[in-house]
Parts: structure tokens; C-alpha cells; sequence
């Protein structure tokens, strides 16, 4: 029996973040659609973000999985952990991930939360800055996993030992 955080092999973790409504006024009234933005994760270390937009709620979260499946990538994840601190930023939000040691869980806000969950990450301390916008949070922070690298990396990408 798997949990939300520990998916069965091929399954993905899809998280809805928020969904909001957009009002167009039109002759007969108000026309709304809404979007939707997921964090899709195999909780094995790869993670992706997804936005959508649709005139009804449902298919603009189908749409936002589907593109959030489309924008995967690789973390590079170890022990449950991240490897070094690392800053993410993109435009006014800032985000600073910080590994952990076991038990600690993950201590994030609900944007930066859902992503690191997502990825398999079990032990993080995080704190943001700036923006709140969840998406800039979830741009922010991929930001920052993206600049993540193992030790074995660093010495092959060095061509030497960092004994």
C-alpha cells in the first residue's frame, strides 16, 4: 500500500496548487475560465510544474499534468536529501534549500512543499523571499534544483578527486 509521498513504480505524484478563475464580460454576462498549477513528480527524483487553462476546471488540470509531464527533470536526490544549500531565484522570488538530516521532513511552504515532495525529497529545510506567487515559488525553486550536484558529478565534471 503506497501513500501520497511513496508512489508505486510508473505512478506519478500530481499535486494541484492553485486554480483560479478569470471573469470576461461579454453581452450575455460573464464568461469564466479557469487555470490550474500542478507539480507532477515520480517521487524518485525527477519533478516537473504544469499551468493550464480551459473554460472549466477538470481539463485545465488535465492540462496542466500533461504539460507538467512534459517539463520533467532530473534532481539529483541523496538519502532522501538534496546534496550542498543552493539559492533558486526567478523574478522577485527567492528560495534557499538547505539539506537535513533524517526526521526532520520537509519544512517548506505549500508552493516549495509540493515540489520537493514531488521530486522524493523526504528532508529539507527551506524559507523563500520576496514573491509569494506560487508559480514564481515553483519556478524559483526548480531553479534551484536544477543547480544541484552530486559529488561524483563535481569530480567528473573537475577531473579530480575531492577527497
Amino acid at each position: 500500500m503506497a501513500t501520497d509521498l511513496e508512489p508505486i513504480r510508473g505512478q506519478l505524484i500530481e499535486k494541484v496548487l492553485s486554480v483560479r478563475r478569470c471573469a470576461a464580460v461579454v453581452k450575455g454576462g460573464r464568461r469564466f475560465s479557469f487555470t490550474a498549477l500542478v507539480v507532477v513528480g515520480d517521487g524518485m527524483g525527477k519533478v516537473g510544474w504544469g499551468y493550464g487553462k480551459a473554460n472549466e476546471v477538470p481539463p485545465a488540470v488535465a492540462k496542466a499534468i500533461k504539460d507538467g509531464m512534459r517539463r520533467m527533470k532530473p534532481v539529483t536526490v541523496i538519502d532522501g536529501t538534496i546534496p550542498h544549500k543552493v539559492w533558486g531565484e526567478f523574478g522577485a522570488a527567492k528560495v534557499v534549500l538547505i539539506p537535513a538530516g533524517p526526521g526532520t521532513g520537509v519544512i517548506a511552504g505549500a508552493a516549495v512543499r509540493a515540489v520537493c515532495e514531488a521530486a522524493g525529497i523526504k528532508n529539507i529545510l527551506t524559507k523563500s523571499y520576496g514573491n509569494t506567487n506560487p508559480i514564481n515559488l515553483v519556478k524559483a525553486t526548480m531553479n534551484a534544483l536544477e543547480q544541484l550536484r552530486s559529488r561524483a558529478e563535481v569530480e567528473r565534471l573537475r577531473g579530480t578527486s575531492l577527497a
